[in-house]
Parts: C-alpha cells; structure tokens; sequence
C-alpha cells in the first residue's frame, strides 16, 4: 500500500471536513481510516485516540473563526463590531456546521485548543473596549454574547426557526441591536 503521508495535521483537517459532511458527532478515527484507504492502527501513530482527534478539529475550527473575526473586526468598533464578530460565527457555522459543532467541543487544559479559544475571548474583549467595560462586567458581557450568539445559531442550524415569522434573517439584526443597546446601557458594578 502507499504511503499516504499522515500527519497530526493532515488528519485534523481531513476530520473537519468529515465533520462537515457527515456532522462532528460522526467523525471516528475508523470513518478517516476509510477515507486515507488506511488500517485505523495506522492513525494512532499520530493522534492519541478519539479524543485527542476531536481537540485537534476543534482547534482546526477555532482557528479557523478566529482568523476570520480578526479580519472582519480590523478597523471596526462598537456596534459595527458587534455585528462582525456575530455575523463571522453565524456565516462559519452555515458554511461549516460540523466544523462549528467541533467548536464548541470540550478540550482538556493543556490542549493548543484551548490557545485558539482565548484568541476568541481576545478578540470577544477588542470588541467589548468599544463599549467602555471594565471587570467584572467585560467577563460577564463575553458570557452574554457567546451564550446569545451560539444559541441563536445552534437553534437555527437545528430548524427551530423554519416554521416561524419573522424569517430568522430578519430576527438576527433586531437581535444584535438589542445586545448593542444593553452593552451601551451596562451599568457599573
């Protein structure tokens, strides 16, 4: 058999586009082996199990947001910036719903899964500076936008607004503007 040339990175890759066609919760290391045309045993020289394999997607996407929110958050404050930074998610979990899924995937402390994460909380903050937020309300705000946007699209993703009016289009801008509206008016603690 050819060698294929298996890498740690070669195999997160590969799973986050597994992940996106047959959805995070699917993607084993027996479903990639198939997809290399290798023996399972053949992964396990480059990622420690299911687990370690799920992390390293989850970075993959993690990363992946982040660059994109970096750019779309380049030269932008306040409710501009709201909106990038919510439209960035919600436009990566359309494209990429496995990949999104993976995102929210539990890591261990010591994983470089964790770094690209905090790149989001950083990035979360660079918009929240435009709102004038000090502690402990800016770590409060980061909750409030990452539980608003992640449910909003998860409940989107899962058809939950598809029956309804006003379309979930014309709902997500109201939306925003209603978190813009709050973090202008947060009060000091």
């Amino acid at each position: 058999m050819a060698r294929v040339g298996l890498t740690p990175d070669r195999l997160a890759r590969a799973g986050a586009e597994l992940a996106d066609e047959i959805g995070f919760d699917q993607v084993s290391a027996s479903a990639l082996a198939r997809r290399f045309g290798v023996q399972v045993a053949s992964l396990y020289a480059h990622v420690r199990g299911a687990h370690d394999l799920r992390s390293r997607i989850a970075q993959v996407a993690l990363d992946e947001m982040a660059d994109r929110a970096a750019e779309a958050l380049a030269g932008r404050a306040g409710h501009d910036a709201l909106v990038a930074l919510a439209t960035v998610y919600r436009d990566y979990a359309r494209e990429h719903p496995g990949r999104y899924a993976a995102s929210q995937y539990r890591v261990d402390p010591g994983s470089p899964a964790v770094d690209a994460g905090r790149r989001h909380t950083e990035l979360t903050r660079a918009v929240l500076r435009g709102y004038n937020l000090d502690e402990p309300a800016q770590t409060d705000a980061i909750r409030l936008l990452g539980s608003v946007f992640n449910g909003y699209i998860g409940l989107e993703l899962g058809g939950s607004f598809a029956h309804s009016s006003p379309a979930s289009d014309e709902s997500w801008p109201r939306i925003l503007d209603a978190l813009d509206s709050l973090l202008r008016s947060w009060t000091k603690s």
